[in-house]
């Protein structure tokens, strides 16, 4: 029997059905006295063969109407296919972050409509963040149950109703009502999104899909100001939630035609006959099924998991630290920025991102094969054994010291009123650290817990989002307390500290970790 060290350097984290071999695919042979065949190479090899379902046994919502047809393997969509579908699931995903952000610039004008106070007016985006942070952990169970597809058209249509009874609300208990219900049902792209992306795409190019896919909600924050600007001020803050009613149901029409189910078929175990036991009460079973999706809280035992799920969340925290920030510094002297341009000030992360995004996937995945071809791991087909902490290297360490750097930078610049564009390309900077770490995190996520992709996922959302609640809380009280430049100063080097913490602690027993917890989820599974 294999003893655990060698287990942790030998586990592959594709154990799932999905990432192993698939019955009709044939795969690469080692030389019996050479070295590995290349993964990459097809010679000698058959080509994957895509085997669409027929229609009648296709599953999901309404799932025969789909153009893009159900396969028996997603792995062998075409790249042009996996990258469409890719993409709308990271525009469905600004779903939900453009809908707390477009409202940043409305809430004044929400507060003298409505007759309220600003303090109550900003309930209604407070408490519509707390519903992104609870609500996937249940999109997440009922997708593993129900397949990805039936959850995505469900809560899209529950988004629309909801965005359009926002937009008509004649009382400030209306709208908070409403925005909350419309925040809940947008949710759940955040984890369900990151198992279609992890359903499609294989471990060795996962990275840089990963990256794309959070390219969406990490752009809404820095979009959506822009947009909600613009509309208030032309069009008044109701604008803002047609805006969201149209555009959530352009992505439930492109759902509807173009994402078919990609959920790993479930297998359906005999009955067991009755021995005489009761059967459970009704009511047990009625609780189990409200309060289950909280068993997703049970991966918090796992050190990999807190750790994986802390770097994204205290990244993401200080992202929402430096959204309130920006509007709070430049709607003030020396700048007095208008409504506009105080949203185009969002555009300077964003560029980071976009930057992060479409190099960081690439690199991950570059790292991790790197780390594999390094310690000679491979399977007897030739093919690489990739471990999910090998995606967090040099570029890890390099993000979480460049994200904190750059708020401080940030902090500091507007605290003694530098030019703008000192402060924007502090912000640039800041939204290459923080798209690095995201991209890792999520990606590292889903292969922790490959058979239940999106909870593992869905963890991650309700702690990065309690914790960006927080922070849009708490931020302007410091601000008027200590000043910007302290801060930021504060805040990241909380981040430095903690989430460099976190990472050597990964990298030192993250393999000891993993087989522990392999271990630890199949028995709890016997």
């Amino acid at each position: 029997m294999a003893t655990d060290v060698e287990k942790a350097q030998g586990v592959d984290t594709s154990h799932t059905v999905r990432d192993g071999e698939k019955a009709g695919i044939a795969t690469q042979q080692a030389q019996p006295n050479g070295p590995p065949v290349d993964p990459t190479s097809t010679a000698g090899s058959m080509a994957p063969v895509l085997e669409p379902v027929p229609q009648s046994q296709r599953r999901g919502l309404l799932g025969r109407f789909s153009i893009i047809p159900e396969v028996t393997n997603p792995y062998t969509y075409g790249n042009g296919t996996k990258w469409w579908m890719t993409v709308i699931v990271s525009f469905a995903a600004i779903t939900s972050s453009t809908g707390s952000s477009i409202f940043y610039p409305a809430l004044a004008q929400v507060a003298d409509d409505l007759k309220t106070t600003p303090t109550v007016a900003n309930l209604s985006l407070a408490l519509y963040m707390l519903a992104m942070a609870f609500t996937p952990m249940w999109w997440s169970a009922l997708s593993e149950k129900h397949g990805r597809r039936t959850i995505y058209l469900l809560s899209f249509s529950l988004f629309l109703v909801f965005s359009c009874l926002s937009a008509v609300s004649v009382n400030i208990a209306m709208l908070i009502v409403f925005r909350v219900l419309s925040g809940g049902a947008a949710a759940s792209v955040q984890s369900v999104g990151a198992g279609t992306v992890s359903d499609i795409w294989e471990p060795k190019v996962r990275g840089r899909a990963m990256g794309v896919f959070y390219l969406g909600p990490l752009c809404g924050p820095g979009l959506a100001p822009v947009i909600g600007g613009a509309l208030t001020q032309g069009l008044r803050w109701r604008s803002t939630q047609w805006f969201l009613t149209i555009f959530g149901g352009v992505m439930l029409a492109l759902i509807f035609l173009c994402l078919p189910e990609t959920a790993p078929r479930r297998v359906v175990q005999p009955q067991r006959v009755a021995d005489g036991r009761r059967r459970p009460n009704k009511g047990v079973q009625v609780l189990k099924r409200i309060f289950g999706p909280l068993q997703v809280l049970a991966l918090l035992r796992h050190p990999p998991i807190v750790v994986a799920v802390w770097s994204g969340s205290i990244a993401f925290f200080t992202m929402f630290v430096l959204n309130v920030s920006l509007q709070a510094a430049f709607e003030k002297p020396p700048y007095n920025f208008s409504v506009i341009l105080v949203g185009l000030t969002y555009l300077a992360p964003t560029i980071g991102y976009a930057i992060s995004s479409l190099l960081g996937g690439r690199w991950i995945d570059y790292i991790m094969a790197r780390e594999a071809r390094k310690a000679g791991r491979y399977h007897p087909d030739g093919k690489p054994k990739y471990l999910p902490e090998d995606r967090m290297k040099e570029n890890i360490w390099l993000a979480s010291t460049l994200y904190p750097a750059a708020l401080i930078w940030y902090g500091w610049s507007i605290d003694k009123g530098l030019h703008w564009a000192v402060c924007c390309v502090a912000c640039i900077v800041f939204g290459l650290g923080v798209m690095l770490v995201m991209g890792a995190v999520t990606t590292v996520l889903t292969e922790f817990t490959p058979k239940k992709s999106s909870s593992g996922v869905a963890l991650a959302n309700f702690l990065r989002n309690i914790l960006s609640c927080t922070g849009a809380v708490i931020t302007q009280p410091l601000l008027d307390a200590i000043g910007t430049g302290w801060m930021c100063t504060m805040v990241a080097l909380i981040a430095f500290v903690t989430g460099n913490a976190a990472i050597l602690a990964l990298r030192t027993w993250g393999p000891q970790w993993r087989v522990m917890m392999d271990r630890k989820l199949n028995s709890d599974k016997a």
